[in-house]
């Protein structure tokens, strides 16, 4: 099942917003939030909590393409975000996370009986390519057991 789909069906918030997985691969993940009236702000563009949320589906898609392999003995799991808005956001937008470690050094700590961690930074861009947020979300690998 692709990532996106798998997301969607697993993480009833991606589902609600319709969120669109364009490309998810072990380094990069793209997703929109199609411009939808019920999840608009009081200025007409999309909430802060559905962008919030938009940016951090893109870095789980990616967490998930760079460790699925993992998840017979590691659960991954959001530790904390941070988000900036930076530009009003109109219409639909689109985030773009990225690794920010190389997925070789966190497997490595986690067979080390490590539990790592590792940032995914994420852009938020409307259609003209403005930067309208960045995000980023720090993971961990939890083991299981």
């Amino acid at each position: 099942m692709p990532i996106g789909e798998m997301l969607a069906a697993t993480v009833p918030m991606a589902r609600t917003l319709n969120l669109e997985f364009l490309q998810t691969t072990p380094e990069k993940a793209v997703v929109t939030l199609p411009d939808q009236a019920d999840y608009h702000n009081h200025v007409g563009g999309p909430h802060a909590g559905a962008m919030f949320t938009l940016g951090e589906s893109a870095s789980g898609a990616v967490v998930l393409a760079a460790f699925g392999d993992q998840l017979s003995r590691a659960v991954p799991l959001a530790v904390r975000a941070e988000i900036a808005y930076r530009k009003l956001a109109m219409g639909a937008v689109t985030a773009t996370a990225t690794l920010g470690r190389p997925a070789a050094d966190v497997v490595a700590e986690l067979d080390a009986g490590q539990r790592p961690e590792f940032p995914v930074p994420v852009e938020i861009r409307r259609a003209d390519g403005t930067v309208t947020g960045e995000m980023t979300v720090v993971w961990t690998l939890r083991p299981n057991g």
